[in-house]
């Protein structure tokens, strides 16, 4: 790609799908993106939606809960498996469980239903940078190896020890990136949450135990009985491996 054609990508707005079957909270929040520099556009239903996905891709999925057919925990779990598109999930249910089944399934975050416009645009522009869009990069570019693994916040890639991509969520990738770049530092929760979201305020603790849960699930050796992401009791993780950087 040429400098002329990157520089054009680069101008285009983020592309965001609205999956959402209320009409008033669909038309609101496309107008208040469209405001706000991104190029919304929404679905109604999974089957609407697929419709979509097959026609051009997004940068980010809004994604509600309560849907009619297939619900969201099904279609975000179905996005998961096919890509490392970010995924905010809506639900109208105040009960951390809902929230954490979500997190199980691959969404990066969550919003609770009624929500605050702008905290919501906050968690968007948050996910968006995290992942790279645009021309915005993570401060510390270095490669870095850990028991035979190599990570690479630039390139956003995980290999193993075997040279397999293994495939991360953009909340797990910046969390094992924080690990990383902290190693032998025992991280609080909130520490972890400050990292992850560059400022922004993210999801409650919970969500942090989660997201750990499924990297260790990647790439611990042996994930019941954790050797790389220690547990600290009343004090948060701590990543063990010896880290080098290139």
């Amino acid at each position: 790609m040429n400098t002329q054609t990157q520089t054009c990508a680069q101008d285009l707005p983020a592309s965001i799908l609205l999956v959402e079957d209320d009409r008033d909270i669909a038309d609101m929040l496309a107008e208040t993106l469209s405001q706000n520099g991104y190029a919304a556009v929404a679905a109604k239903s999974g089957a609407e939606m697929d419709r979509l996905l097959r026609r051009q891709s997004f940068d980010l999925v809004v994604l509600d809960v309560m849907l009619p057919g297939e619900d969201g925990f099904s279609i975000c779990r179905r996005l998961r498996a096919d890509g490392r598109t970010p995924i905010i999930m809506l639900t109208a249910v105040a009960s951390d469980v809902d929230r954490i089944v979500g997190l199980e399934f691959g969404a990066d975050d969550y919003v609770t239903k009624p929500f605050n416009t702008r905290e919501l645009l906050a968690r968007i522009k948050g996910l968006l940078r995290r992942a790279s869009y645009g021309s915005e990069r993570p401060g510390r570019a270095d490669v870095m190896t850990f028991a035979g693994w190599r990570i690479d916040p630039v390139a956003r890639t995980l290999v193993d020890p075997e040279g397999s991509h293994v495939f991360m969520t953009t909340a797990e990738f910046d969390l094992l990136v924080a690990l990383c770049l902290n190693a032998g530092q025992v991280l609080t929760r909130e520490q972890l949450l400050a990292l992850t979201h560059a400022g922004v305020a993210g999801p409650v603790e919970r969500s942090v135990d989660v997201h750990v849960s499924r990297i260790r699930q990647k790439i611990e050796p042996n994930p019941k009985d954790p050797s790389y992401i220690k547990t600290v009791r009343l004090g948060g993780y701590l990543f063990t491996p010896m880290v080098d950087a290139s």
